[in-house]
C-alpha cells in the first residue's frame, strides 16, 4: 500500500466512523496510473451493503464534466465543431433570437436558456423529447454569448441533443461506446443507468438539515427559478429509478475511479487510450469565460464545459485545474500542471456543502503533488 493510499483510506475511514459520512469512494490517477482507490462505509444504509470500488453513486452535476467530455471526443473526430451554430444540427432550436447560438455557447453556459418551466416534474425530466422540445421553443433570457449563467438542468439537454443530432445516438450510448467502453469502465460511468446496474448503485440519504440548506435563498433567486424545487437534486431525486435510468445529462452516476480514469485519459494515455489530442486538451482546459453569473449571482469561471479551479479554492489559485463539483458533495477534476486527476463520490447528500471533497483534495494535494 502506498503512503497516499494509506493516508486517504485513513481519512475517509475517520469520516465514516465520525458519522460525518455514510459511504465514500476516492480515486486518484497520476500520469495515467491509478495510485489511490479507497472506499469506506456502506452503499445502502438500510441493508448494510458495503461500498466497493465499482459502486456507482448518483453525483449530480459532477456528471456535467462527463457530458462535456463526450462532446470533446466528438469534436476530436470532427463530428461537431465548437463554433458550429446549434441550428445547423438542431433546426428547431433557432427561434426567438437563438439562431446564432453555438456549441461553444452551450458548453460555456452562455447560450441564454438556463431555465426549465416552473411546473416541471421529475417525470418530465425523464421524457427526453418533451424536454428538448420545450428548450428549443423557449425564449432566451439574454442574447446568446453576451452573458453567462449556470444552466443547471438545460446544459445536459442542449449538449445531449447536439450529440444526438450529430450522431443519431443517445448521449448515454455515445458515452458507453466512445468513452467508458474503451476505458474499461462501461459498467461504472453512466448518464442514463441501465436497469441491470440499479441494484449495485449507492442509495443516497439526506444530511441532517439538508432540506433547509437552500431555505435562506429568496424565492425569486434566479437559480431557483431556473431549477424549481421539484427537480432540484436531493437524495430522494437521486434515488428515483426513472431519474437514474433516463438521460438527464446535467447529472450523472459514477464510481470515483471511473470518472478519475476518464479525466486521466483527457490528460494523456491510460492503458493505450487517449480521448483527445494535446492541442485539444489545451483548448478545452483553458479559460473560456469569466465574470458575473446571472443565475448564481456570483463569479463564475469556465473552460469548455468544466469549471476552473480546485474545489474550495479560487480559479486564480489553481488555474490549471478543470472539472465539476456536484450538488450533494461529490467532485472530479484534472490538473494539467501535475498530471493528477481526482474524484470523490459519496451518498450522504449535502447541498451547498463540500467539506469532504475539500478535506480529501487538500490531503491528496499534499501527499501526491507535494503541495
Amino acid at each position: 500500500m502506498t503512503d497516499a493510499q494509506k493516508q486517504v483510506q485513513d481519512a475517509i475511514d475517520q469520516l465514516v466512523e465520525s458519522g460525518a459520512e455514510t459511504g465514500l469512494q476516492v480515486a486518484v490517477y497520476k500520469d495515467g496510473e491509478l495510485i489511490v482507490d479507497a472506499v469506506a462505509g456502506v452503499a445502502d444504509p438500510a441493508t448494510g451493503r458495503p461500498v466497493t470500488s465499482d459502486t456507482p453513486f448518483y453525483s449530480a452535476s459532477t456528471g456535467k464534466g462527463v457530458t462535456a467530455t463526450v462532446a470533446h471526443v466528438l469534436a476530436e473526430r470532427g463530428v461537431i465543431g465548437y463554433d458550429t451554430r446549434i441550428v445547423e444540427l438542431w433546426p428547431e432550436f433557432g427561434v426567438h433570437g437563438k439562431e446564432n447560438a453555438t456549441v461553444r455557447h452551450a458548453l460555456t453556459h452562455s447560450v441564454g436558456v438556463p431555465a426549465v418551466p416552473a411546473d416541471t416534474t421529475p417525470e418530465d425530466l425523464a421524457n427526453w423529447q418533451k424536454m428538448v422540445d420545450v428548450i428549443a421553443a423557449s425564449e432566451p433570457w439574454w442574447e446568446p454569448g453576451t452573458k453567462t449563467g449556470y444552466h443547471a438542468l438545460t446544459f445536459g439537454y442542449i449538449v445531449g441533443e447536439i450529440v444526438r443530432r450529430a450522431t443519431g445516438k443517445r448521449i448515454s450510448t455515445v458515452l458507453r461506446e466512445d468513452v467508458a467502453g474503451p476505458l474499461g469502465v462501461a459498467d461504472e460511468l453512466f448518464l442514463g443507468v441501465p436497469e441491470s446496474a440499479l441494484d449495485r448503485r449507492a442509495v443516497l440519504e439526506d444530511a441532517p438539515g439538508a432540506d433547509q440548506m437552500l431555505a435562506f435563498l429568496p424565492p425569486d433567486f434566479p437559480l431557483l427559478k431556473a431549477a424549481p424545487p421539484a427537480v432540484m437534486p436531493s437524495a430522494a431525486f437521486g434515488n428515483r429509478a426513472d431519474v437514474l435510468t433516463a438521460d438527464i445529462p446535467a447529472g450523472g452516476t459514477m464510481s470515483a475511479r471511473s470518472v478519475a480514469r476518464m479525466y486521466a485519459a483527457l490528460l494523456g494515455e491510460v492503458d493505450g487510450v487517449r480521448l483527445v489530442s494535446s492541442d485539444r486538451l489545451r483548448e478545452i482546459s483553458s479559460l473560456a469565460t469569466t465574470g458575473f453569473d446571472e443565475m448564481t449571482t456570483g463569479p463564475a469561471t469556465w473552460s469548455l464545459g468544466y469549471s476552473i479551479g480546485r474545489p474550495g479554492s479560487s480559479p486564480e489559485d489553481s488555474p490549471t485545474v478543470f472539472g465539476m463539483v456536484g450538488m450533494g458533495g461529490s467532485a472530479a477534476y484534472a490538473d494539467t500542471a501535475t498530471g493528477i486527476t481526482f474524484a470523490l463520490t459519496k451518498n450522504k447528500f449535502n447541498p451547498m456543502e463540500s467539506s469532504a471533497v475539500e478535506q480529501i483534495d487538500q490531503l491528496v494535494t499534499k501527499v501526491v503533488a507535494g503541495g
